[in-house]
């Protein structure tokens, strides 16, 4: 007899995986303890699962059914944490859209995920409302009428408050029939075409959100600054982990250096996330930079840290957890796991280790570095590239609506990332390269990440991006786009010389303009508009 004949599944013994029950056990457990903090307002466990309550009571009342979607257009104020549990209690998909993106495409984005019911910050009013007179679907509009936002107009019949005032505190609520339900969509920034809608499920924002506690060793009550968007892959499932860990959650309308260090400072903010460009903010934040006696801990992800970053965030009382992913993997899928005699290594040394992406995070099953026509992994050299492949139970459904996309995104049973690296002999993963990053000049393939680590060692330099500039002689050569540091001076000239001296003259750049970089709403350098200035140099 096998063990496991005769044995079913039963409501005892098997409920659907969600991180919505991670709300209710915190306030029944920590009722008192402090969940929000946001300027004046200060909020209890009690009080956001109260509120969260009534949100999703009054999202049935005003006629959403189970599996429609909820859009909300905000930034990371209390009503966007809270829509994290509402909207799921309601049996609803939250949509968190990206707030700085143009109305035809949130317009576009209403639409495609079918918004049943908008909530939108009355800042954001103007291309809201240009969104709404462009999509072909007119949801119920509620409005954030928060005191701190600048201009705007309601564009709604009921503002957030009187619509909770609709709602019942003591709803129940349910959680998913199915782990596999559809619990969140977050549009991709399509930087070719339209965005595309990547599916979460209940399962995996389950798995993600523990998994951030194991991968951050956070302890009880954490205490946790918004500095990554909420509409940026539901800021890496954390909206959930911090309820799971009651910890508290300290809202943040806009990031600047000074909002940073004075919660760490006076709110006694421990954990935070952010791409590099906060952790840049955090280096020259100059008469903004306060003392604190505690060690605050950020994890990075995006584009890979320069060493020089890591090692002044060091200096500066951070330590820093290195993390990657991509919206597709629910936000961080992997982790640089650190090893404690690593800590004995010169700071120059560690830093290196650090700016590694590491192992595949506990709660995913692998991720490999392969032929993507062969599947076949690359050796774990150090040297080979490979694209990046995921797989495990913290990849997306899919993508909503694209079974053509979703077919090729998942090809051999991996997720292709798109995304190019290498696996050292320890097994670490090190990214080289997005695909359409590789410059590939005179036959050789030159990492811009490479060259931007290089230039970011230079004394002057803040923010450095490489990009490919078309070469009769060599198809193409590096071409660096540099943003100084405040009162700081550098030459082309002086520059290149810098990369010689540390790098394969071949990889050097040949071109160096200076200027502000763009960068897109979550802080990653756009190296679209880049390569057209190169191209026309």
């Amino acid at each position: 007899m096998h063990a496991h004949a005769d044995l079913p599944k039963t409501p005892a013994n098997h409920v659907p995986l969600s991180p919505v029950g991670f709300l209710a056990k915190a306030a029944a457990v920590y009722p008192e303890r402090p969940a929000i903090v946001y300027g004046d307002v200060r909020r209890t466990w009690a009080e956001t699962d109260a509120r969260c309550r009534r949100l999703a009571s009054a999202l049935i009342g005003a006629g959403l059914e189970p599996g429609e979607t909820v859009a909300v257009i905000a930034t990371n104020t209390p009503e966007l944490y809270e829509a994290h549990f509402g909207v799921p209690l309601a049996g609803g998909v939250l949509n968190a859209i990206n707030c700085r993106l143009d109305a035809r495409t949130i317009g576009y984005i209403l639409d495609h995920a079918e918004a049943r019911i908008l909530i939108t910050d009355r800042e954001f009013s103007d291309v809201v409302k240009a969104a709404l007179a462009q999509a072909s679907r007119q949801p119920l509009v509620i409005d954030i009428d928060d005191p701190a936002a600048t201009g705007g107009e309601l564009l709604g019949g009921m503002d957030y408050e009187a619509f909770l005032g609709t709602g019942d505190p003591d709803f129940a609520g349910s959680g998913p029939a199915d782990e596999w339900d559809a619990i969140a969509i977050n549009y991709t920034s399509g930087t070719t075409g339209d965005p595309k809608g990547v599916v979460y499920h209940h399962r995996g924002a389950f798995l993600n959100a523990v998994g951030n506690t194991i991968e951050w060793n956070m302890g009880q009550h954490p205490t946790y600054l918004w500095t990554l968007p909420m509409f940026h892959c539901n800021g890496w499932c954390f909206p959930w982990t911090i309820a799971a860990k009651a910890g508290t959650n300290v809202c943040l309308r806009k990031v600047t250096p000074k909002a940073i260090y004075d919660a760490i400072a006076d709110d006694g903010v421990d954990h935070l996330c952010g791409a590099p460009i906060v952790l840049g903010f955090m280096i020259h934040a100059g008469a903004d930079a306060r003392a604190f006696s505690h060690t605050c801990r950020v994890m990075t992800a995006a584009a890979p840290p320069p060493a020089a970053v890591l090692q002044s965030m060091q200096e500066r009382g951070f330590d820093v957890t290195h993390v990657y992913g991509l919206t597709e993997v629910y936000g961080p899928a992997t982790a640089c796991a650190w090893h404690v005699e690593w800590n004995d290594l010169p700071i120059t040394e560690q830093a290196a280790l650090k700016s590694r992406q590491g192992v595949a995070y506990l709660l995913e099953d692998a991720i490999m570095a392969a032929d993507p026509e062969t599947m076949q992994p690359v050796p774990a050299d150090g040297q080979t590239l490979g694209e990046v492949m995921f797989r495990g139970n913290i990849v997306m459904k899919g993508y909503l609506k694209d079974k053509a996309a979703t077919e090729k995104a998942f090809a051999g049973g991996w997720f292709h990332s798109g995304d190019l690296g290498v696996i050292h002999p320890d097994g670490y993963l090190q990214l080289k390269d997005r695909s359409k990053d590789i410059i590939i000049s005179g036959g050789e393939n030159i990492s811009s990440i490479e060259v931007e680590d290089v230039l970011h060692a230079h004394p002057a330099v803040a923010i450095a991006a490489v990009v490919a500039r078309p070469d009769e002689k060599w198809g193409e050569t590096p071409c660096a786009f540099i943003e100084l540091k405040p009162g700081a001076e550098a030459t082309e000239a002086e520059l290149i010389a810098f990369c010689r001296e540390r790098m394969a003259h071949f990889k050097a750049p040949r071109h160096v303009v200076f200027g502000e970089v763009p960068k897109t709403s979550t802080g990653k350098i756009q190296k679209g508009p880049l390569r057209t200035v190169a191209a026309g140099l």
